[in-house]
This record gives C-alpha cells, structure tokens and sequence, in this order.
C-alpha cells in the first residue's frame, strides 16, 4: 500500500476485508474482550461524559447572565463551530507517525480548557474562546480516535464498534443532562465544570495506560499541505459528497433544535434533552446491533426522515410530555449516521482513513453548531417552537432532495 496520500486517491476502495472478517460476526462482549478497545472506549465514555455536564453548564450560565437564546444555544454547541478548522488544517496528524501519542497530547490540552472553565468571574468572551479551543482540540481527537479505531478492531467489527460508541454517546448525555440538573442546583455551574475536568481527567488517565502506538500510515510530515491535499481528493467524488451533505446538514440542524429546547421550556429542558438521546441510545441499539448491513443501508433515507418530521409538532406547542414523547421517537433517526458512515469508510483507503473519518466528524460537529447558530437566530424573531418547527421542515427538505444521490452511492457500494 503506497504511503503518500497523493499518490493513493480517496476515490481508491480499500482491500476487500479476509474471509473471515466478511462472515464473522462481532458482538459488544467481544469487543470489550479486546483491551485496547476497552481503553479507548473507556475513555471516549469519559470525555462524551464531561462534554455532556460542561456544556449544559455553560449554556445554563450564559441564559442566566444574558437571556438570550441565540448565545445560550451557541454556548452549548458552539465548540462544534471550531472542529473545522482542524478539518482544514491539521486533520492529517490523525494519521500521523505516533498516533497514542497524539491522542493523549489532545486529551491532557482539553483537561486544560475545560478545568479553566471552572474558574468563576471569567468574562463570558473568555469563556467562548475556549470553547472554540476545545473544539479545536475534538475535531482532531476524534479524527486520531477513529483512526486508532479502525486499526484496533478488524473490519467486520466497525459498525458494530461505531454503535457501542454512539450508543455510548446517548446513554452519557441521558445521564448527563439528568444529573448535570440535579448537579447544578446543588453545586452551581462552576462545580459542574470542576466534576466535567476530573471525568477528563480520568478519561486521559485510561487512555495512556492501555491505548498502545499503532502503524504509521504516513511517512510524509502531517500538517496543513497534506491536509489540504487529502480533503481535495475527499471531496472530488459526488457519491462522497452526497454522503458528507446527509451525515451533516440534516443532523445538524435537528441539533439546532435541541440547542432551543431551554429557551422553549427552560424547566422541561432537561426532561426533552434527555428524550432526545435515549431515543438516540435505542436508534443506534436497533438499527447497530440488530439490523444487517444491507438493512441499514436500506433504512438510511426512513431514519433520516424520522429524524426531523416528529419536531414539526413544535409548531403547535405541545405540553411537555407529548413535545418528549416527540423528541424521544425523532431521536431515533440519529442512527441514520451508521450506514452512511460505513458506506464513507468504503470508499476509503487505509491510509487515510483516520483524516476522513475526522472529516466526517467535523463536519458534523460544525454543522450542529451552524444548525444553533441558525434556530438561535429565527428564534430572536419567532416564537423557540415556531423555529424549531421551521428548522426540521428544513431538514425534511434537504434529505428528500439528497436522497437519490445518496442512494446511487449505496447502490455502488453495495454491489462492490
């Protein structure tokens, strides 16, 4: 397998996986079996976990002090604006020389930004500079993470690894938004970022004691050439790029409409957030560890519809159970991500598998914080109800409108 990136396109399609990869059939106890899944697991578990308890501080914080939803939904999602910026720039060191090593330099950094949150009387434009710091830091740890990922378990076992970690994913926001509630009445936004810095902590601690270095898959210098060069290869192809608009826009801006939820309903804003990612927790359950390969790419446009039109109901201002009940059924469709991310790995090389998959993340991760950006703005003009319902119409709109590029990409997949 050639080294350079340049002289391997993105367009190329990654060795066929052994016989016995394509047959097996990997569960979650065997994964967690492997030591260096568990480790790395362990500490995505962690950091997920403090993400979840600093941003539900932070945008608790800033709507007290400010009132406003457009800042208070930038507050909780903000850090996502600054993931691509590492996608532009040095999303190449994901595949870089010492990966473990990266990973850990990002993890202790990020301690760093989210212990200084936790010091009072800091002015709130300090305080969203480190939130695009962190982001920063995310988008090239998750990137490094995912690399290390696809190194760790073998090919087969990827869907299933992605799903344990998105179901993770849910299951530390459910517990997240319930005890950052109880947390935050009893020890003020400030204790909730010092208990957010020692989860980090913890998660660092896991990592560097049980992740080992990897193979280097570059032997050119990562930096901002060789990322430029990979993502131009990236985005040549249009199944690609009709892959990246559905795992972005539509997520996004449903994230959008979660970022309103305490501005619609600030005592019921915890009780709709934690709905929303149970009903992300049982998605990806479902559709993860239940569903063939064939099947998810098959469910993918149903799932993404399901993902925006329950929110539609936000129109009507519903009570707040059946608002929950709505968010709980939508938050199912987030499982949409698995299959048209397996479909991106596909048409992936190894070489640069890390950087794409830290693309992918970024991306996402930005277009959640556009998509806040963008219901906090309509709901400065309209009622929170009426802007969510507006941006899941929207969201509607673009996966009908995408939806038969995407489903050529599957078909090519699929038959490769």
């Amino acid at each position: 397998m050639p080294s350079d990136p340049q002289a391997t396109p993105v367009a190329a399609t990654p060795p066929a996986p052994a016989a016995s990869d394509r047959h097996s059939t990997t569960g979650y106890r065997d994964l967690l079996r492997n030591v260096e899944f568990t480790g790395l697991y362990a500490g995505f578990t962690l950091t997920a976990a403090a993400g979840t308890l600093s941003g539900f501080a932070l945008g608790s914080l800033v709507n007290d002090r400010t009132g406003s939803p457009f800042l208070t939904a930038v507050s909780m999602y903000g850090a996502t604006f600054a993931t691509v910026l590492g996608a532009l720039t040095l999303m190449s060191v994901a595949d870089g020389r010492r990966p473990r090593r990266t990973l850990v330099a990002l993890q202790f950094a990020s301690l760093v930004g989210v212990g200084a949150q936790a010091v009072p009387g800091l002015p709130l434009t300090v305080r969203f500079g480190l939130l695009l710091m962190l982001g920063f830091l995310q988008s090239l740890g998750t990137g490094t993470r995912l690399g290390l990922l696809a190194e760790i378990v073998p090919t087969s076992a990827y869907a299933t690894a992605r799903s344990l970690m998105n179901i993770t994913s849910g299951g530390m926001a459910v517990l997240g938004y319930a005890v950052g509630a109880v947390l935050l009445r009893h020890l003020g936004p400030y204790g909730v970022f010092t208990v957010a810095a020692a989860l980090t902590a913890v998660g660092l601690a896991v990592v560097t004691a049980t992740v080992r270095e990897h193979s280097i898959r570059l032997t050119r210098r990562p930096g901002l050439r060789q990322t430029w060069a990979t993502n131009k290869e990236l985005f040549a192809h249009p199944g690609r790029r009709a892959l990246l608009l559905n795992l972005w826009v539509p997520n996004g801006l449903i994230v959008g409409c979660e970022a309103l939820f305490i501005s619609y309903d600030p005592r019921g804003a915890g009780t709709l957030l934690a709905a929303g990612s149970a009903g992300m927790l049982l998605g990806d359950l479902a559709v993860g560890r239940l569903f063939s390969a064939d099947r998810r790419r098959r469910s993918a446009f149903a799932l993404r519809l399901l993902l925006a039109v329950p929110f539609l109901v936000f129109g009507f201002h519903p009570p707040t159970l059946v608002a929950a009940a709505a968010v709980f059924l939508a938050g199912a469709g987030f499982a949409a991500t698995l299959p048209l991310q397996e479909q991106l790995l596909a048409l992936t090389p190894d070489a640069v598998r890390g950087q794409v998959q830290g693309v992918e993340s970024a991306g996402r991760m930005t277009w959640q914080g556009l998509g806040a950006a963008i219901a906090g703005g309509l709901a400065q003009y309209l009622a929170p109800g009426s802007a969510i319902a507006l941006a899941a119409a929207v969201s509607v709109a673009v996966t009908v409108l995408a939806g038969p590029a995407v489903s050529r990409t599957a078909g090519t997949v699929g038959t490769g």
